[in-house]
């Protein structure tokens, strides 16, 4: 097996564990053993290991000393309040890029776009699977990272980058709502449309938009998280 094929495996394990542990299917203090999960996905303890890791970098799983590691638990307050702060810091991301980005990274970011356009079309088709809406969130993170580079300050990026972490897995799954695919590649679209014309604060708040999840959006994530939920269930 290549070390790509490796890394992959690892990345689709963390993905199914995430799944399991924010629709509730493992609880808050469940303890994670590499033996028993290796059986049950069946693969080598290796690559389990690798995503615990992962897992444990974005906050959704926890290691204790000589008693391995178990499951966190996030509340609903403190998830919302995440979501806000982030909104705000990807917000001042968009605004700087906005103000700082040459023709080439604005050729770029509507590149990001356009990938962004692709994957969407995949998501939104009526058979498309849970996996197509996580590809389109992959080219998702890379329309966001791309802006952040063309922000250009690193201790901002810094910053976002633990949220960015502990906040993947929800982005993830929240793009299984219902139109929320297309709605996000619209939303990317005055993004894109502000930063182009120079606009900070316009782009600014596009992205602020964008990113929450107050009201309806957060209300439809808890949705889809029952749903999905529900549906490992059965």
């Amino acid at each position: 097996m290549s070390v790509k094929s490796k890394e992959n495996r690892s990345d689709a394990l963390r993905d199914a564990l995430e799944d399991q542990i924010i629709t509730g299917e493992l609880t808050p203090g469940t303890r994670l053993e590499e033996i028993a999960l290796a059986e049950k996905f069946g693969v080598s303890r290796t690559p389990i290991r690798q995503a615990l890791f992962q897992l444990a970098a974005t906050g959704l799983i926890e290691h204790r000393p000589r008693r391995g590691a178990f499951v966190a638990e996030i509340g609903l307050r403190r998830l919302s309040e995440m979501f806000e702060v982030v909104a705000e810091l990807e917000a001042l991301c968009a605004g700087l890029a906005a103000r700082r980005a040459t023709a080439q990274d604005i050729a770029e970011i509507r590149e990001a776009h356009a990938t962004c356009a692709k994957a969407a079309e995949r998501a939104c088709q009526a058979d498309a699977s849970p996996s197509e809406s996580d590809a389109y969130y992959y080219s998702n993170e890379q329309f966001h990272q791309r802006i952040r580079d063309v922000a250009g300050n690193e201790f901002l990026l810094e910053q976002l980058g633990g949220l960015q972490k502990r906040l993947k897995a929800y982005r993830r799954i929240q793009l299984r709502a219902r139109d929320r695919v297309r709605n996000s590649l619209d939303e990317h679209k005055r993004i894109v449309d502000a930063i182009t014309s120079g606009a900070g604060d316009e782009a600014a708040e596009a992205m602020r938009s964008h990113v929450a999840i107050q009201g309806d959006r957060f209300a439809d994530l808890l949705s889809t998280l029952r749903r999905s939920a529900s549906q490992d269930a059965g």
